[in-house]
């Protein structure tokens, strides 16, 4: 297996345990907000999303592919943004399920349109 391989192999396991766990996460501020305070529910999200960064970062080197040369990939970054915007939003700042189902949804588009433009390397993947 070639250093890509593992490198990409890392960061899109790395974004599926992410996006799944700010899934689960978003479900326990909804129904069970007092499992949030759980050591490892704090402690896990910030250690794959190093991980998950570091890859990405990793890839951008190996490939040479840098973010301002390629549209896509700069297109990635401000969507990244976003999500963490909405992803903060959600899980701590958001006071109404409304807010929170409403700021969830929002991340969850980010996250979708990341992948979708990770996927073609086009910044309108439709």
């Amino acid at each position: 297996m070639t250093s890509f391989a593992i490198l990409k192999f890392v960061h899109v396991s790395c974004a599926i345990i992410s996006i799944l766990g700010f899934t689960g996460r978003t479900a326990l501020k909804l129904y069970s907000p007092d499992r949030l305070q759980i050591r490892w529910l704090k402690i896990a999200p910030h250690i794959v999303d190093t991980l998950l960064l570091a890859s990405a970062i990793a890839l951008v080197v190996l490939t040479r592919q840098y973010p301002l040369q390629q549209d896509w990939l700069t297109l990635k970054i401000v969507l990244l943004v976003f999500y963490i915007g909405f992803g903060m939003l959600t899980l701590r700042f958001a006071n109404t399920r409304y807010q929170v189902i409403i700021s969830f949804n929002a991340a969850l588009l980010c996250f979708i349109y990341i992948v979708m433009v990770a996927m073609t390397r086009q910044v309108w993947p439709f």
